[in-house]
């Protein structure tokens, strides 16, 4: 079928699966097995597969290219495009209410479902998106830009965390408190790493309002190196189990595509 076709082209598209590896490593740490929380990775790629598909149709970004290769509006057509990000939403619930490895309370599987529709609405990547469209063409302080990419990119990260630790409910509250500090701390610094990268590489594309365009190449890397210390420091109650985070954060912050 034509749609699923386009549904593995979109997926399978050699990202950088950040937000399944941070749920991964979030696991470990709390102390569950990668296959106890395999179904919520998937639905979190499968989310933000579908949040690019339609981010790059022309009344979005209009993006031509994702990762060298044409996007799936350009390799198919935009009715496909759209078909697959609703295609590609509805299947990433499905894995949360029915794989039979996660956590089976009722409960777990409500507030995994929970925890992802509110990283991708109003409140979260669509929220921050609908702003950003608003800013176009304004100026806006540093604090304005840093809660809108705490929604548009942050909030499917942090989201990623969180639902590591909603499969162990059991973790203490300050526990997971810290995590979600380190969560907010990343995704934050996540993003204006990427905007670093865009400009250094001169990255064409409609969206003119960055981090590095409000206040400076320099002052966004110092920023980004803050946020990852801090996103270090929120770990230090676990100790040795946080490592694979913290080796994620490391990678995260090095990365340069």
């Amino acid at each position: 079928m034509r749609l699923h076709a386009a549904m593995r082209y979109s997926v399978l598209n050699n990202g950088t699966r950040a937000r399944p590896l941070l749920l991964f490593g979030t696991a470990r740490t709390v102390g569950l097995g990668e296959q106890h929380v395999e179904a919520a990775a998937c639905a979190l790629e499968l989310m933000h597969a579908y949040s690019r598909v339609h981010d790059d149709l022309p009344a979005m970004d209009d993006d031509d290219l994702r990762r060298g290769k044409p996007t799936c509006h350009r390799a198919y057509d935009e009715g496909t495009a759209l078909l697959v990000g609703d295609a590609l939403q509805s299947l990433a619930f499905q894995l949360l209410a029915g794989d039979e490895a996660l956590p089976p309370p009722p409960a777990v599987r409500l507030r995994l479902i929970e925890l992802l529709a509110e990283a991708i609405g109003a409140g979260g990547k669509a929220g921050g998106q609908s702003l950003e469209a608003a800013a176009q063409g304004q100026q806006l302080s540093v604090a304005d830009i840093e809660a809108m990419y705490a929604r548009k990119t942050g909030a499917l990260i942090r989201a990623s965390v969180l639902m590591a630790v909603a499969c162990a409910p059991e973790t203490e509250p300050h526990l997971q408190k810290a995590l979600g500090g380190f969560a907010s701390s990343v995704g934050l610094g996540f993003q204006i790493q990427e905007d670093l990268m865009d400009s250094s590489a001169g990255t064409p594309g409609r969206r003119k309002l960055t981090y590095p365009a409000a206040v400076g190449h320099a002052a966004a890397q110092r920023r980004v190196d803050l946020l990852y210390a801090e996103a270090l420091e929120a770990l230090r109650p676990f100790g040795p189990a946080a490592d694979p985070l913290r080796a994620l954060a490391g990678w995260l912050r090095a990365r340069s595509d």
